[in-house]
């Protein structure tokens, strides 16, 4: 099992305030999305992924936006149990590799992804998704690359997303939807898991 298997989608959350982490990551679990994604963007996140790890069993927390090897290393030893980069550059998949972490580097070419294949690497994040070309772009290297699966991310909607889980080369997709921010700063988590619930109906 990989972090491509272990739900359709894969929440992108941007945290601001560390003490709604735990109780957006219980929401997003109680509505069938265990794995979550917290964004290396806010001066809080490293401790939202610290929380979240020791407080959410259920959740598999990891860190994205993950750009260099020092945020490699601040990540893991925030407790990430899995990594994700918008890009990827030799360093940082050297950093990566060297983590010991599941992670899925950022390619939006085919170069790119032939490179990254070179190496072993078969699971991918492909962003940003829509503007890079979208489902039509995720068919066309499926011919000459089958042997690569993407968790495309960047532009998918709730109504879009069933179109991209049901490409062969994708096990799931990255969601920005499932935890907007003015449920978070309300404190509407019965609304996020809502949207998780929703969200994780859409099987592949």
């Amino acid at each position: 099992m990989t972090i491509l298997d272990l739900a359709p989608v894969v929440p992108v959350v941007v945290i601001e305030d560390v003490g709604t982490a735990v109780p957006l990551a219980r929401a997003l679990v109680a509505g069938g999305l265990p794995v979550i994604e917290v964004t290396l963007r806010t001066p809080c996140a490293l401790d939202a992924v610290r929380r979240i790890a020791a407080e959410v069993p259920d959740a598999v927390v990891g860190a994205g936006t993950v750009r260099t090897p020092a945020d490699v290393e601040a990540a893991t030893r925030a407790g990430s149990q899995f990594l994700v980069s918008p890009g990827c550059t030799p360093n940082l998949v050297n950093a990566m590799e060297g983590s010991g972490l599941p992670f899925l580097p950022g390619a939006a070419t085919a170069s790119e992804v032939m490179v990254l294949a070179e190496r072993g690497l078969n699971e991918l994040k492909f962003f940003p998704a829509v503007p890079a070309g979208g489902i039509a772009y995720l068919k066309a290297l499926a011919g000459p690359i089958p042997e690569v699966r993407f968790c495309p991310t960047g532009g998918i909607r709730p109504e879009t997303a069933h179109e991209f889980l049901a490409l062969s080369n994708v096990g799931c997709v990255g969601g920005t939807w499932l935890t907007p921010a003015d449920a978070i700063a309300s404190g509407d988590f019965g609304r996020i898991e809502k949207l998780a619930s929703e969200a994780a109906a859409l099987r592949h």
